[in-house]
Formats: structure tokens, C-alpha cells, sequence
């Protein structure tokens, strides 16, 4: 995928800034468009989840918040979504009214509202129920952007909460492996933990580890911020669901993708105020410091046996189609 994202893509666009923002070869949650004393910030994505519903939520609460959470990582406050289906001709009405439905709960949790969209519909014999792609703007001040090539070396690591929960909850149900389990997705927007750790100041860097979990958001937010990390495997939640499903499976959990977690970077001085105000928050209980910044350009983990191991980012996503 990055091969045909910087060879193909990147390779042959001329543009990809407006204003000296930034742009498409940031390859950031989004881009930025400054304007005033304000930065618009823009952020799109597409939909193809198998299946459109499964435990904790369904296609359209992963499109909203997957959206409105991509604009939060870059600092923004969420203002509006332009969205678009395209539809399996036959798809059932009721299942479309849920998705909606869903869609509109996250909206008005998060304040934000569907502005545009567009709808079309295909033959069922050449799309798989149906995708949607959406849009997302926000608006934050000048210079106060937080992009993930932030990182500063002292910073401490926060997690927002459990890892591997979508994607493991969305596997054992999507296989049916025959193993029960409470486990449910954590799909859920963010901008709530986010606000609260703008409001307190020295945000440095964030970003949501959707696709590679963990793993690999932490190893991008190194590689472009030219530092590494020291962690501490004891401080990372797993819910022991989670372990029990990745044991079983041969699946490292801190490389499954999340639809409702964060891990910023942030001033070594503001850490325990922002972990203390991100807990308030519904989504932030289990929040922790799981790290700091290190000069070193690798990520490393110290585990809980006490001894030291490199977290490396995956190879290829181990849970496909989970957003």
C-alpha cells in the first residue's frame, strides 16, 4: 500500500498544498488550508467494513467517527461532514435507516452536522452491500495544528484507553471462531479527550491508531518526528478478552486496529493534567502514560517480564476490512 501511495499517487499529483498548509505528501490524518488567523482542515475517507454491523456499531457510527476523529488529530474542532453511498441495488431499506441512524448519533454527539452528500446506487453483482466515503472539515487557530511529525524528544506517550478492541471483536465475530466473548468494538469520536487536552495546551503530536493498532502509529509518528520511544509494555490496557482472542488467533493485539483511541505526545509538564482531565471523559477511564520520547530513532518496549524488545510496525494489516 505505501508503494502504490508514494510511487503511484504522490508520483504523478504536481499539487498537493494550498497556502503553504499541509498537504497530501504530509501524508497526515488530514490536510490544512490556512486562512486568516484560522486553519481549515480537511479530511477524507472511505468505508468498506465487512460486516455493515457487528458488536459496538456498524458502517455508519465507523464512517462519522472515523471522519470527525481524523479532523480532532490534527487539532481541529469538527464542524461538518459531506458524505456519499453508493449502494447494492436490493440493499435492505430497514439496514439503510439503521445506518443513518447511526451516522446522526455520532453527528450530534460531536456537534456536527451533514452537510452535502451524494447517493447512487450499483448492481449487487458488483458491489458488496455497499461504501461509503466521507469528508470531513474542521477549524482550528493559526499555527496551532497538531500533525503527527510533531513529537519532541522529553514528550510523554498518552494512550487514551484499551487497545485491540475493534479489530478483535470484529474478527471473532466476523469468522465465528466459536469462542464467547463481551468483547465490542471501540468505535467511538474522540474530539472530547482531544478538546480537553487542547484546552490544557502542550499538545504536541497525535494520531489514531486505526490500521496497524499501536504499532504502527507510533513507529509513523517516530519515523517523521526523527526520534524514537521508550515504553513500558506494564502501562499499556489490554482488556483480557483481547489476549485471550489475539493468544488464540496468533495475533499481536497492539497491532490490531482501534476506531476509539489516541495516543499523543505531549509536554512532559502538562502529562498529568491532560491524563487526568482525558479520564473524565466516557471514552478516556483507562487512560494512560505509556512512554516518552527518546533520541533514539527506534520504539522501544520494555515488557513485563523486564526485558526490552523493538516494536515494530507491521508488515500488513492481520484483521482486513475493518473500517
Amino acid at each position: 500500500m505505501q508503494g502504490l501511495i508514494s510511487d503511484i499517487i504522490l508520483g504523478n499529483i504536481q499539487n498537493k498544498s494550498v497556502n503553504g498548509g499541509v498537504g497530501l505528501e504530509a501524508l497526515d490524518d488530514g490536510a490544512t488550508i490556512p486562512l486568516g488567523e484560522y486553519e481549515i482542515v480537511i479530511s477524507t475517507d472511505s468505508h468498506t467494513i465487512d460486516p455493515l454491523f457487528f458488536p459496538g456499531g456498524d458502517i455508519g457510527r465507523i464512517s462519522m467517527a472515523g471522519t470527525v476523529n481524523d479532523v480532532a488529530m490534527m487539532g481541529a474542532r469538527p464542524l461538518a461532514i459531506a458524505n456519499a453511498m453508493v449502494i447494492s441495488e436490493g440493499f435492505n431499506m430497514e439496514d439503510l435507516e439503521r445506518i443513518v441512524q447511526s451516522m446522526d448519533e455520532v453527528c450530534q454527539e460531536t456537534g456536527v452536522a451533514i452537510v452535502t452528500g451524494d447517493t447512487k446506487v450499483m448492481e449487487s453483482d458488483k458491489l458488496d452491500n455497499m461504501i461509503i466515503s466521507t469528508t470531513g472539515i474542521g477549524i482550528a487557530p493559526k499555527n496551532a495544528i497538531t500533525p503527527d511529525s510533531g513529537l519532541k524528544v522529553g514528550d510523554k506517550i498518552i494512550l487514551t484507553g484499551s487497545v485491540g478492541d475493534h479489530g478483535m471483536a470484529l474478527m471473532s465475530y466476523r469468522e465465528g471462531f466459536g469462542f464467547d466473548t463481551d468483547l465490542k468494538s471501540d468505535v467511538a469520536p474522540v474530539w472530547g479527550m482531544v478538546e480537553a487536552a487542547l484546552d490544557i495546551g502542550g499538545v504536541h503530536a497525535m494520531k489514531d491508531p486505526t490500521r496497524g493498532g499501536i504499532a504502527n502509529a507510533l513507529n509513523e509518528m517516530a519515523e517523521k518526528s526523527g526520534v524514537g520511544m521508550f515504553l513500558d509494555e506494564d502501562k499499556i490496557p489490554v482488556k483480557r478478552e483481547v489476549i485471550a482472542a489475539s493468544d488464540m488467533l496468533g495475533i499481536d493485539p497492539y497491532e490490531v486496529a482501534n476506531e476509539g483511541k489516541v495516543v499523543m505526545g505531549v509536554a512532559p509538564e502538562k502529562a498529568d493534567e491532560i491524563l487526568e482531565a482525558i479520564r473524565k471523559n466516557k471514552y478516556g477511564k483507562d487512560a494512560q502514560i505509556i512512554g516518552e520520547v527518546t533520541q533514539d530513532k527506534h520504539v522501544i518496549l520494555e515488557t513485563s517480564m523486564g526485558g526490552k524488545r523493538i516494536l515494530e510496525a507491521p508488515i500488513a494489516d492481520p484483521v482486513p476490512r475493518v473500517c
